[in-house]
């Protein structure tokens, strides 16, 4: 029995020295242990391998798992260093912490993780073991593919598997090689083994004759080629053109790689300089190409061999002329093209010796004209046109084309084939004519009546009904109850960490205010929190837990902490771009370090340069006016530092509005009001905003009795939550409860009053940007975004809570910005529309759009208020959008939905769609499929709404072309008018339809133009 002397006096057996070897993941040093045995230290290794697999795999995962602890510990030091270090400067253990996930565990624990791919390094140990001890070949090749040992990743090295076997006789190795080469697979991927760099090494180096196994082919051209060196080549090269799977592998090969590629090997470059050289025959390769589309296959399988062929550049050929010929049918779109070409250039195609025969032509042409690609059907009518002309006789072998010509999709094809048709009547004979005659019963009326005139009249097939569209009524939704409101809670503290609802913030401060025994009942509250830590409170929650503080220890808030300071220096350069003489152009201002009057030196700085900065508010459509801004943005350096005027203690917590959105700003304002007045001792006896229904709406009559009891009781109303009510009464209101309004003498009650007597209305509308250019995660710098900017107007304006909620909302999203979404209906109960401009900001981001978004628009159906350009926009988008979160159905539920509550203005929300299609990534496609299904499902009438608002803005404009596009545009509305039985033009298709061209978009409009009564 073999022994190793280890040192020390201790002698290990031969498995003993080579499981110590596979224990510490070395495969080299296994395969050094293995080569130092004799055949009885290698027999007893292979006897004791098989049962050491579990061993060592536990043994790996065990090392792993203890350097991965190690790796934690370190790491958790590290954290706690950090957060210890930033406390002590000021910071928050909450800022701390947030801190320490944003950076700083990449900048001061970097590299603490373990490779998890260090749990497989057991394997490739194993594999050496038994390839350097296993018997025979067949044993070897089963042991190194066994289940066992597939990994998450290999670092490539077959250096010690090949020591290992190359102590092995020469036969035995060659043996192994051939059996290594047919275990590969195509189908299956082994990208985390080393089974084709190793099968074919031990090809090379063993000299043995490659087996006939497409994978082997397949692997081979998936590594760099070497040609000229490489001893496989001539086996393997006349391969690549039967081998199937090649193709496939190579179908991203250039001759010139691009430039993020620049380091692979070109096999196009390689088989083009080895022909070059005359290494092979030029002529053997083309034919082998040739022979591959023979074979068939798809275009990315046949895209390799096509550039190969071009590469070699062929010289003409008319004895591979019949095999071009066979290409034309059916082969892919790239392959018969470069058939025909071929043809032509050989003089195949034109007739006399050596070329194809009349039949032969024939056969050409027809089955050009059976192909889907407009450039071979084009072709297919020239060669017809040339045959024609050729012929010396009657052309009735031409008649089977011409009829395959009549059956095309294409206008223009049956159009032309038409006009050869009536061209060369009179070279037909009777028996020609009758048959082309009765392949142009399939013709449309006009160009049947064009080809009587040569050929007697034709007896052309009625049309058939395609569309089996039969109305149906709309499918019903049940509208949600309008119930009444649930009462106040009156556990406070073991609730106020749910007040995220909008539902349960209404009662819960509802129940804070009306009840001062409930503040302080319940289980206390834990005496340690974070609340006090944070600057601002950006959540219900927060102000929850502050209020019922305050309320059980009066005055023990401890002051705002003040802002963190930042480096006194800055450096900023604006970039701005305009509209000027009609081309957008970038103008660069330097302002250094910007002074506190920040705004005003901007302004001056821009009109320096004849750009006034009002411009920046101008988002109208159309063409940007000239001096119009586009964009803006900042560059820094340095560090921004806060304006000098801000105080050092804020008066309160409130998150500024740049923060969180406009309505999610509007509860935080009533909280922070009530927490002021539990500070000052001036909470009214209740809320006045507390709705009466759950759709968020307030009783009139219940108003005006609260209001009632104010003045009995000389409370005063808070500002904010005075206004929150005036916004959650419905529109129509009793004029009986309008003159007991009347009578409240309160300032709260004039207003109720005023109120009342002439609710204002906030004027919207939505507008897109043209110009911004955006830097974003997924898109190069100069590419447009699209960015939309809703606008809401109410005059008087600036009132608290009335100028959050009824002001424009920012055009952006800020972190917190999508919170509470769910409760906004509930502030805005009777002004649906400005809730929708809320939405608006989060549309074209449908990465981080929540994935129930399509819920928050489908709830403002059944609440109140005109629906405009935002709720139309919103319908439109999501019909169309097929993003992350939405589906198609979603779409078409929100629209079936919008139309049974009769609530959406269907030709505004067509004018939107039309928008969406010309400014964002949604696709026509997907927009008339669920058009198309909403039709079907009994929205057919809308659906055609819908389209009288989209054509006029979606169709091309002047120094616009127009596109396939436009015209299924076209067609699709022709097919919604006639279902819904609409007449009366629309002035866009009219101009569209009076052109005298022939397109298939002109005729596409003079059919919706004739469908309209035009």
């Amino acid at each position: 029995m073999h022994e190793t002397d280890h040192g020390g006096g201790g002698r290990l057996s031969a498995w003993e020295s080579v499981r110590e070897a596979i224990g510490t993941g070395d495969a080299s040093r296994v395969a050094a242990e293995v080569l130092r045995l004799d055949e009885a230290g290698r027999k007893e290794v292979a006897r004791e391998l098989p049962g050491h697999i579990a061993a060592a795999r536990d043994a790996a995962h065990e090392r792993h798992a203890r350097r991965q602890a190690a790796a934690e510990a370190a790491e958790e030091q590290a954290r706690q260093e950090y957060v210890r270090a930033e406390t002590a400067r000021g910071r928050s253990i909450d800022e701390a912490h947030e801190s320490w996930w944003t950076w700083g565990r990449f900048q001061h624990a970097p590299g603490h993780g373990v490779d998890w791919a260090e749990r497989d390094d057991w394997i490739e140990s194993m594999r050496v073991a038994g390839a350097g001890t296993l018997s025979t070949a067949a044993a070897v090749a089963t042991w190194l593919y066994r289940r066992d040992f597939t990994r998450w990743r290999w670092n490539g090295d077959t250096g010690p598997l090949l020591r290992a076997i190359a102590s092995r006789p020469p036969e035995w190795q060659a043996d192994l090689a051939v059996r290594l080469a047919l275990r590969l697979r195509v189908t299956r991927g082994r990208a985390r083994d080393d089974g084709a760099p190793l099968a074919l090494e031990m090809l090379r180096r063993t000299g043995a004759v490659p087996p006939d196994h497409d994978p082997l082919v397949v692997a081979w051209v998936s590594t760099p080629p070497d040609l000229e060196d490489d001893p496989l080549t001539g086996h393997l090269l006349p391969r690549i053109f039967e081998a199937q799977g090649v193709g496939r592998a190579l179908r991203e090969d250039r001759v010139e790689p691009p430039e993020w590629a620049r380091e692979r090997h070109s096999w196009l470059r390689s088989l083009r300089d080895l022909a070059d050289a005359g290494r092979v025959d030029r002529d053997q390769l083309v034919d082998g190409c040739v022979r591959r589309f023979l074979l068939g296959g798809d275009a990315a399988d046949l895209r390799f061999f096509v550039r190969l062929h071009d590469l070699l550049a062929p010289a003409p050929s008319r004895e591979r002329a019949r095999d071009h010929l066979r290409l034309l049918s059916a082969a892919p779109g790239p392959v018969a093209e470069l058939a025909l070409r071929e043809l032509r250039r050989a003089g195949a195609l034109g007739g006399g010796t050596g070329g194809l025969s009349g039949e032969e032509i024939a056969e050409a042409v027809e089955a050009l004209l059976f192909r889907a690609e407009g450039k071979l059907v084009r072709a297919g009518l020239t060669l017809l046109d040339q045959a024609a002309r050729d012929a010396g006789g009657g052309l009735d072998h031409l008649a089977p084309a011409l009829a395959s010509a009549f059956l095309s999709e294409s206008y223009e094809v049956r159009e032309r084939a038409v006009r050869l048709a009536v061209r060369h009547a009179g070279r037909f004979s009777p028996v020609g004519a009758e048959a082309v005659r009765e392949a142009a019963s399939t013709l449309p009326p006009d160009l049947a009546a064009r080809l009587s005139a040569a050929y007697g009249e034709v007896d052309s097939a009625p049309a058939e009904e395609t569309d089996d569209f039969r109305p149906v009524p709309l499918p019903s939704f049940e509208a949600p109850a309008r119930e009444p409101f649930p009462p106040a809670l009156g556990d406070l503290t073991g609730t106020y960490t749910r007040v995220h609802d909008g539902i349960e913030f209404e009662r819960w401060l509802d129940g804070f205010v009306r009840s001062p025994e409930a503040r302080t009942a319940g289980e206390p509250l834990p005496g340690q929190t974070t609340l006090y830590g944070h600057r601002h409170w950006t959540r219900p929650e927060q102000w929850a837990e502050a209020l019922l503080r305050e309320a059980a220890a009066p005055g023990a808030e401890p002051p705002v902490p003040a802002p963190e300071r930042a480096p006194a220096y800055a450096h900023h350069v604006l970039r701005v771009r305009i509209a000027e003489g009609g081309v957008e152009t970038d103008v660069e201002t330097d302002f250094g370090r910007l002074p506190v009057e920040t705004r005003e030196n901007i302004a001056a700085a821009l009109a320096e340069q004849g750009i006034p900065l009002g411009n920046l508010g101008h988002f109208e459509e159309g063409p940007p006016i000239e001096g119009e801004i586009l964009g803006i943005s900042m560059m820094s350096s340095g560090n921004w530092r806060r304006p000098e005027e801000e105080p050092e203690e804020p008066r309160d917590r409130l998150p500024g509005p740049d923060s969180v959105s406009p309505p999610h700003q509007a509860m935080l304002l009533r909280c922070a009001e009530v927490h002021a007045a539990l500070k000052a001792g001036a909470l009214p006896p209740y809320l006045l905003a507390t709705p009466t229904l759950t759709s968020g709406h307030i009783d009139p009559a219940e108003l005006v009795a609260r209001l009632e009891g104010y003045e009995r009781a000389g409370a005063t109303a808070l500002p904010a939550d005075l206004r929150q009510a005036l916004l959650r009464l419905p529109r129509e209101v009793d004029p009986d409860v309008a003159e007991r309004a009347g009578r409240l003498v309160s300032e709260a009650g004039v207003m109720l009053a005023r109120w009342l007597e002439e609710r204002p209305e906030p004027v919207t509308r939505v507008d897109w940007s043209h110009g911004d250019v955006e830097y974003t995660h997924d898109r190069q710098p100069g590419e447009h975004h699209p960015r939309l900017h809703p606008r809401i107007r109410l005059e008087p304006a600036g009132q608290p809570l009335l100028g959050v909620l009824l002001a424009d909302p920012p055009p952006y999203r800020p972190d917190d910005y999508g919170a509470h979404m769910d409760s906004w209906r509930l502030l805005l109960p009777s002004d649906r529309e400005a809730v929708a401009m809320h939405l608006l900001p989060h549309l074209l981001d449908g990465w981080n759009r929540p994935g129930y978004f399509h819920r928050y628009v489908a709830g403002l159906f059944h609440q109140d208020g005109p629906a405009g350009e935002g709720l139309a926009l919103l319908v439109a988008y999501l019909l169309a959008d097929r993003g992350w979160y939405q589906s198609a159905e979603r779409g078409q539920e929100l629209f079936l939905r919008a139309v049974a509550a009769g609530c959406l203005p269907a030709a505004e929300c067509g004018r939107q769609l039309g928008l969406v299609l010309r400014r964002t990534w949604a696709k026509l496609n997907d927009a008339l499929s669920s058009l198309e299904e909403c039709a079907r499902k009994g929205a057919h009438r809308e659906v055609w709404e819908i389209m009288t608002g989209l054509l006029p803005v979606y169709l091309p404009g002047p120094g616009e072309r127009a596109h396939s596009a436009h015209s299924r545009a076209l067609a699709f509305a022709a097919e919604a008018a006639r279902r819904a039985g609409a007449r009366g033009p629309i002035p866009e298709v009219g101009q569209i339809a009076a052109r005298r061209a022939t397109s298939g978009y002109v005729r596409a409009a003079r059919a919706l133009h004739g469908q309209l009564g035009g």
